[in-house]
């Protein structure tokens, strides 16, 4: 992963493409050293707090080992956080007042992190040095139940300091049709006692981020391995469409 990425990133040549590396526990090795080198990363299929601050350690250690050794503070990351996964995998699983809450809460839960993060001693001396945060984005934000509405989750993640990354057909409806309220907390809001109405329902968060993450990967490598066997059906060069 370090070898491929550090490989993309200098044939690219362009500081602003994000290499994506998932932020699973091999991942995050991987997400610490690419910073070191100075490659942008996109941590991806990311579903919990706890992801989120694995991936967060990894971006500042990097940023901490750059500065060490003189090198410049500057390389671009962003987190990427998983939410509408959430309510479509617990949805014949909870009553139907439940639905469309859980992937919300989740999200509030991990700004309420990204924010403590923000303001803790250890990354304003990043900061202060130079570096850029790694910003939260929000993706699998289109609305899969066709009963929700359809800019649910872009007006319920409007956040300060975050990135949302949506489908055509929400970014449209949102354009059409779309409002923002009040933005999110930084305090985590409500979340805590959604999460424990989902505990009552019998949903284990930490068990099902885990499993959602493990699907993510593997969904992500089928598609990548048909990619390059279609790639070489139609005569692309070995060199050319290896990983």
């Amino acid at each position: 992963t370090i070898q491929a990425a550090a490989r993309l990133h200098a044939r690219a040549a362009r500081d602003n493409l994000f290499i994506k590396i998932p932020g699973t526990a091999d991942g995050v090795a991987a997400i610490e050293v690419a910073i070191f080198d100075g490659v942008p990363v996109n941590v991806t299929l990311l579903f919990s707090r706890e992801h989120y601050l694995a991936a967060a350690q990894a971006y500042m250690r990097g940023i901490e080992r750059r500065l060490a050794a003189g090198l410049d503070a500057k390389v671009a990351s962003v987190a990427s956080l998983f939410v509408s996964r959430w309510d479509v995998s617990v949805k014949e699983e909870i009553s139907s007042p439940f639905h469309n809450r859980l992937g919300i809460a989740i999200a509030m839960r991990t700004y309420k992190a990204y924010r403590d993060l923000l303001a803790s001693d250890r990354w304003q001396r990043l900061a202060a040095a130079g570096a850029a945060p790694q910003r939260l984005l929000w993706a699998s934000t289109g609305t899969k139940d066709s009963t929700a509405p359809d800019t649910l989750y872009v007006e319920a993640l409007a956040a300060p300091g975050t990135i949302n990354t949506l489908p055509e057909k929400t970014l449209l409806a949102f354009a059409d049709h779309g409002k923002v309220g009040t933005p999110m907390p930084t305090n985590g809001g409500y979340a805590e006692a959604v999460l424990q109405e989902f505990v009552r329902e019998g949903v284990d968060d930490d068990a099902l981020a885990a499993r959602l993450q493990r699907q993510g990967v593997d969904a992500f490598a089928t598609a990548w391995h048909a990619l390059l066997t279609r790639l070489r059906e139609r005569g692309e060069p070995r060199s050319q469409v290896e990983p």
